[in-house]
């Protein structure tokens, strides 16, 4: 039987057969996979010449191709596109690719061939230098220096880890998709957005429930209905789903799952050598350590917090004003935020929403890219997809040359995770002929009816833009090396790329030219423009807040030794340490944390504060040159979005910015100063 998955894709620019390829293609092509790619390992390890860079390490770089084609396919669409076999075959296949990595890593013959070469003065290129300390260091990290009773204990921790992590990701999607806030009276929909109401009837009409709006506990569905519902009762109930996945009494409870997984990432840590995982986790990071990290966020935390301060007073002093007894709670806060922004300036996000079209604001950021970058997208007709939402563009350079495939899959569906990611199915290199990278963009924004424009809140554009400038950062790549490319770089940097990229959608000049009408394509008016811009920075200590508290949460779960069992316990003791305001929550529950316990960044959830010094840094020399000044574009390319690891970080964005990033340019970004 023919598999799709076991040859290189021919179909339109390398983009995946996504139509041929069955579920039943993916185990006999994981299985086929794993045994290539263990004889391409065999024949580098068997080698009798004296090890070198071309039979070893570029050797290693050119090994798994198929796992790796079979890998990106796979596991792109279990978190894009899932389905119960998907998550079968990932639950049978994980252990499989956890021992393979342990085979590879924990490897003697191979590390003592990298070490050799890693101790050689063989004559090499800068990139080529890096490439060895960066596969050296990662071998070490991985446990090759231990004894084999530590090695076989490592191998186990390892696998338990692969599966508890990918099942904690699965509980979360299943309680999203099992949470319903059903309602039946109309009435119960005063405030609400129209666009909201028809995506809550159309999910109602998909689960066969007549005269009736269905919402969901997503945060596509949740941050509307708070903000806009006038209903107390409903937005504490769609809060409280929200923020009780994963710690219902069923069998989607992750409680348990997170308090293995932080148990055997801390035997696995002492293990390799180190006091805590974070310790383990912020190797080779642009941080270093866990006190370079608590120095950040302590110094954003009082500034951040004290602003909170002021802003629940504010809010508090309204719902008196209205008359009311309460004290405001968590699930108040978004409703009164909005009140307060209303009266203070005469601005609700709302007003600007019929001028964010997805179009408009892809469109924005196609034509940034392209004044800043010299690059080109083309609208793909006929190409394939694994769902109809899918679009595809090449990118072209200034000569027409293709660079990259860019795709995009905006709108929620069951099927699909919670938030928004970047990823790709081919990174850029050059060491094995030329492969031009293709990446995809993956967002959760409100399908439209047929009749309707998709459109889009302020903070929806800028997700787009962030994953846009993910998304950027790999199309650009111009590396010789996959390993180095695009974004192959520590968590702490590859935020950067993206988030610098969204200070184009907040720049008036951006949304005056591109935030036009859906309707009656008139443009943005100037003095809706000027309202947004006085309140850029409303309801910062707060937004500061509730991240922060989330990047704490992540560090102690990670770092703090003697942890409670008791996981709302363990999170309220944390919280009262860190006096943090009780009508503000964690961005995110232990028990749904997403990030940490299922999507890579444990230990480095503070990377998206790290990387904002980097960006509120960089961005500086655009305010002062120019928007889309040419000469600052092409060193931006060049020195941050192309180079991908393969130089010194550091020494890039001093090349670009002239100078250190400041973390005062943070705080005064945020209004926090």
């Amino acid at each position: 039987m023919k598999n799709p998955l076991s040859e290189n894709f021919k179909s339109t620019l390398g983009i995946p057969p996504f139509e041929e390829i069955k579920e039943r293609h993916y185990l006999p092509a994981f299985k086929a996979a794993l045994k290539e790619h263990k004889k391409e390992i065999d024949s580098i390890i068997n080698n009798k010449e004296n090890p070198n860079f071309e039979n070893t390490i570029n050797a290693l770089e050119n090994s798994g191709s198929f796992l790796a084609r079979v890998s990106r396919v796979f596991f792109n669409l279990l978190s894009a596109h899932s389905s119960e076999k998907l998550q079968e075959i990932a639950n049978e296949i994980t252990p499989f690719l956890s021992k393979h990595r342990d085979s590879i890593s924990l490897s003697e013959q191979l590390f003592f061939r990298i070490k050799k070469v890693y101790e050689s003065q063989e004559d090499l290129n800068e990139e080529q230098k890096r490439l060895v300390k960066i596969t050296y260091d990662s071998f070490q990290l991985n446990g090759s220096n231990l004894e084999k009773a530590d090695k076989s204990k490592l191998k186990k921790l390892n696998q338990k880890l692969s599966s508890l992590t990918l099942k904690f990701g699965q509980n979360t999607l299943k309680e999203t998709n099992s949470f319903k806030l059903i309602i039946n009276e109309k009435s119960d929909l005063i405030g609400l957005p129209d666009d909201l109401i028809n995506q809550a009837e159309s999910q109602a009409k998909k689960e066969n429930l007549k005269n009736s709006w269905l919402f969901k506990a997503t945060r596509e569905n949740l941050y509307p209905f708070l903000t806009f519902s006038k209903n107390r009762q409903l937005r504490e109930a769609i809060y409280k789903g929200y923020v009780n996945k994963g710690k219902n009494k069923n069998s989607n409870n992750n409680e348990k799952i997170l308090l293995e997984i932080t148990k055997l990432r801390e035997q696995k840590a002492r293990i390799l050598g180190f006091d805590s995982h974070t310790e383990l986790a912020l190797q080779n990071t642009m941080a270093e350590n866990k006190r370079n990290v608590l120095e950040l966020l302590d110094n954003v935390w009082g500034p951040a917090t004290k602003r909170a301060k002021e802003e629940i007073e504010e809010i508090q002093g309204l719902i008196q004003q209205e008359g009311k007894n309460f004290k405001l709670e968590p699930w108040d806060w978004w409703f009164y935020s909005e009140k307060v922004r209303k009266a203070k300036f005469n601005y609700s996000e709302e007003e600007m929403r019929p001028y964010l079209s997805l179009e408009n604001i892809k469109k924005a950021a196609f034509t940034t890219a392209e004044r800043l970058f010299d690059i080109k997208f083309k609208s793909l007709k006929n190409f394939p997809k694994y769902h109809e939402d899918i679009k595809a563009y090449k990118v072209l350079d200034n000569k027409n040359n293709i660079i990259g495939i860019f795709l995009t899959d905006y709108f929620a569906r069951p099927s699909k995770q919670g938030g928004a990611w970047m990823t790709s199915y081919q990174d850029q290199s050059k060491n094995n002929g030329i492969k031009f990278p293709i990446v995809i963009n993956v967002c959760n924004f409100p399908k439209p009816s047929k009749k309707e424009k998709s459109l889009l809140s302020f903070e929806q554009a800028i997700t787009l833009f962030h994953e846009f400038g993910h998304g950027l950062h790999g199309l650009l790549s111009n590396v010789t090396y996959p390993s180095l490319s695009g974004t192959s770089v520590p968590r702490d940097y590859v935020e950067f790329p993206s988030q610098m990229f969204e200070n184009w959608i907040r720049s008036p000049k951006v949304l005056k030219e591109f935030a036009i009408h859906h309707k009656t394509k008139e443009k943005i008016p100037a003095g809706l423009l000027k309202k947004y811009e006085k309140c850029q920075k409303f309801n910062q200590g707060f937004a500061t807040t509730e991240y922060l508290a989330a990047s704490y949460l992540d560090l102690a779960w990670h770092s703090e030794k003697n942890r409670s069992e008791n996981i709302d316990k363990f999170e309220k003791n944390l919280f009262k340490t860190l006096n943090k305001p009780k009508e503000i929550d964690s961005r995110y529950g232990s028990a749904y944390f997403n990030h940490i316990f299922s999507g890579g960044y444990s230990s480095s959830y503070y990377s998206y504060m790290w990387s904002e010094v980097l960006d509120s840094s960089a961005f500086e020399v655009f305010e002062k040159k120019g928007l889309f000044h040419k000469a600052s574009g092409k060193k931006l390319k060049e020195f941050i979005y192309a180079s991908g690891n393969s130089k010194n970080l550091m020494d890039q964005f001093i090349k670009f910015n002239g100078k250190k990033p400041d973390p005062k340019r943070l705080l005064q970004k945020r209004g926090l100063t």
